[in-house]
């Protein structure tokens, strides 16, 4: 039998199509909202905008989409782990119960949301802490551990700048969030 034509170009192809697309919409926000606004930009820029309103009311229904389906995503680790322990503990899994544990699950994390007024400042912190790691560090660290190249090599030294850059974001980034916690946390009113 012949074998299957090899998926890796084309499947590597549309990933590198992916990435140039979300940079491209990432980047140019960025660099729009810097050109516009300066250092006086919101930390979400829908609040730095007021006119046309139907573009910005249509760029929130956006955002909210988004978020809403990202949401899903990572949530479902969670899911399956309260399916688990339902199973476990000999409880069915039907329909209802799954909507019942789903929609508690996200009225708790909205209601913490909705709490803490510090919320963005908390995810910066929180994302910065999981950011440099998981992005630049381990990837370059499981690299070395499967592939063990020759010390010196080229894939060694990048290997080791990814891992030292990682690091650093990672500390620079934790320092910036807590600062930012740090010093808005006077202003900081519950429910406001």
């Amino acid at each position: 039998m012949p074998s299957p034509p090899s998926t890796f170009k084309p499947y590597m192809r549309g990933v590198y199509l992916a990435y140039v697309i979300v940079s491209y919409c990432y980047f140019g926000v960025a660099f729009c909202g810097y050109w516009a606004y300066g250092n006086q930009v919101q930390p979400n820029i829908l609040f730095s905008l007021e006119n046309p309103r139907g573009v910005v009311s249509l760029a929130a229904i956006m955002v909210l989409i988004h978020v809403t389906g990202s949401y899903q995503v990572y949530s479902m680790p969670i899911y399956d782990m309260i399916e688990t322990l339902l199973v476990r503990h000999g409880y069915s899994n039907g329909l209802l119960v799954r909507i019942l544990y789903r929609s508690v699950y996200t009225s708790l994390t909205a209601f913490i949301a909705i709490t803490l007024p510090f919320f963005i400042d908390i995810m910066g912190f929180i994302g910065a802490l999981a950011f440099g790691p998981t992005t630049f560090a381990l990837p370059a660290i499981i690299w070395l551990i499967l592939k063990e190249p020759r010390k010196g090599s080229w894939h060694w030294c990048a290997s080791y700048v990814c891992i030292v850059y990682g690091v650093v974001t990672t500390l620079f980034g934790s320092i910036g969030g807590l600062r930012s916690i740090i010093v808005s946390a006077t202003n900081y009113k519950f429910y406001a």
